[in-house]
């Protein structure tokens, strides 16, 4: 597999790894949620143990206001994400 083909392949798992601990397969909680965001992007969102925090991500990436994140809205997460640290590393 390419490198981009690896990337896609590792993002689809981590986010089945904490989907439908609480509920559906295919969505996070809020719970699954921080619990995504604390083990496996802590570093880049520095304190996600902080629950207003972790609410206010919550809410800005369940788009369609369903109550969970689905695979498109966590993608959309990771996307931005990307996009910071591109920029964060072509300023220095």
């Amino acid at each position: 597999m390419s490198q981009i083909q690896q990337a896609m392949a590792l993002l689809i798992e981590a986010f089945h790894k904490y989907s439908g601990k609480e509920g559906d397969k295919l969505t996070l909680t809020k719970g699954e949620l921080k619990d995504l965001l604390t083990a496996e992007l802590g570093d880049a969102l520095g304190k996600t143990t902080d629950q207003a925090q972790v609410d206010k991500i919550f809410k800005g990436l369940d788009a369609n206001k369903d109550g969970s994140v689905d695979f498109q809205e966590y993608v959309t997460l990771v996307a931005r994400l990307t996009m910071h640290c591109n920029e964060f590393f072509q300023k220095k």
